[in-house]
């Protein structure tokens, strides 16, 4: 066996010419690059087996970075640096740039335009084509079906009850709906989606951020991510992570859109969205594709240089449009729509004052509206929905939405989340414990669900 591999290897040395391209097995060149630049590469046995790179030799630089920056480019790999001299091997990952290069790249973006009519002609450019790309272009026709609610629960202050809408036929998003017990007049809502973190709209901080906003006045809807929570009695948690989510996540944004603002008592001029994280992805281009929202509240999500690691935010071609774009751009389209963006030092929001929020700062004042768009920003702070992120969000909705915070206050005049009741998981659902009450007609498996549009790029 010995002499078999020698003479493989002496065969593979002997046949290193242009027309077998001087290929070598990954493993073998990581190996010359960590001895040859004195550095460590973090690998596993599975990501290099059976992978070879073309002229192997010639991608040596220099430098160690460039080096393999040649290598793993046509593999669709990188490493990062996780500290000088020793890298972590890693697949490529089309939604993460460098810092610099999302900047870069922002800055570029904005040398289109220079004044509120040169934008408006970009933002003409970009909205059809979004819907395009999530083959949203023309919209699916409506079911023709009530929504179904279940019981209303009465707490202090405020209700909940269980929607869920039929948003093509046999396919249903859920949600929770959190509603003032007393209030005069037309009723603002907020779309309140929320992020990949577990239990979704079902986690505490979920319930207490919507039941919050109820106290002071509005109407929050909490609804499921395609294929997450409810949505998983028709489709499995792995098809959330398939490009076709995004696409039946923004339509289930636009349909609850069309429910709400059919209410009488909804107050159409003031609709607002807020979600977190994939949420918050979510909430960007909801804002950007339907004028009817009037506020805009996405946390620790936006980033030029992350566009969302989830199918669910950057699975279709949305990217692509006009030319191309990105996530701080959408943002843009919000103007002059109000926009708070709550950014944290933990994640990809971490450099939003730096950069990304100057920006939009800039955007706004091409409206005279500067002040409209604001940056909560907390470099303690990790990647969550937690208090002081909320707290931000409360204050803004007062602020735009003209809510009654002391509704939501204590006689110190500090928010008081002690009086949301936190109700069970199964007491959040619409469809009964074990999904018995699903109708009959509903549509189950991803494939079935691919056959309701017929353009699907994906495939």
């Amino acid at each position: 066996m010995v002499i078999y591999l020698s003479c493989v290897n002496n065969l593979s040395a002997q046949n290193q010419n242009t027309d077998n391209p001087y290929k070598k097995p990954l493993a073998e060149v990581l190996k010359e690059i960590q001895t040859r630049f004195k550095v460590q590469i973090k690998y596993s046995d599975p990501q290099v087996k059976d992978k070879w790179v073309n002229y192997a030799s010639w991608r040596f630089r220099a430098d160690v970075d460039e080096t393999l920056t040649n290598v793993l480019m046509p593999l669709d790999m990188k490493v990062n640096k996780e500290k000088p001299g020793v890298y972590k091997l890693k697949e490529y990952e089309y939604y993460r740039w460098e810092v610099q290069e999302g900047w870069a790249y922002l800055d570029s973006l904005a040398t289109q335009y220079h004044d509120q009519a040169s934008w408006e002609k970009r933002k003409a450019e970009i909205k059809p084509e979004l819907y395009k790309a999530l083959l949203l272009a023309p919209l699916p026709a409506k079911p023709n079906s009530k929504p179904i609610i279940t019981a209303k629960r009465i707490f202090d202050g405020y209700s909940v009850e269980n929607i869920a809408l039929e948003i093509l036929p046999g396919v249903w998003i859920n949600g929770s709906l959190y509603k003032p017990l007393n209030f005069k007049g037309k009723i603002p809502v907020v779309l309140s989606p929320d992020g990949h973190w577990e239990k979704q709209r079902y986690r505490p901080d979920c319930q207490i951020r919507c039941a919050m906003i109820a106290r002071m006045g509005a109407m929050a809807f909490s609804y499921d991510l395609f294929a997450w929570g409810e949505s998983m009695l028709q489709f499995k948690y792995e098809d959330h992570r398939r490009s076709l989510a995004q696409t039946v996540q923004t339509l289930g944004g636009i349909r609850i859109l069309d429910y709400f603002t059919a209410l009488k008592e909804t107050d159409t001029t003031r609709v607002g969205i807020s979600g977190g994280s994939g949420a918050g992805s979510h909430s960007i281009l909801m804002t950007a594709m339907d004028a009817r929202i009037k506020l805009s509240a996405p946390v620790v999500a936006m980033s030029s240089y992350f566009y969302g690691g989830c199918p669910c935010e950057s699975g279709m071609p949305i990217h692509q449009c006009a030319g191309g774009t990105d996530n701080v751009e959408l943002a843009a389209m919000a103007a002059p729509r109000p926009q708070l963006l709550v950014s944290d030092g933990s994640d990809w929001t971490a450099h939003t004052p730096e950069h990304d929020f100057p920006y939009l700062q800039k955007m706004y004042g091409y409206y005279g509206v500067r002040d409209k768009v604001e940056n909560v920003h907390l470099p303690d702070e990790k990647h969550d929905f937690g208090i002081n992120k909320r707290i931000a969000l409360y204050d803004f909705l007062i602020r735009n939405f003209k809510l009654n915070g002391t509704a939501a206050k204590d006689k110190t005049g500090k928010y008081d989340e002690s009086k949301v009741t936190i109700e069970k998981e199964n007491a959040l659902y619409v469809f009964g414990d074990k999904g018995e009450k699903l109708p009959k007609n509903a549509v189950m498996g991803f494939e079935n669900l691919e056959r309701l549009f017929p353009l699907n790029a994906t495939k």
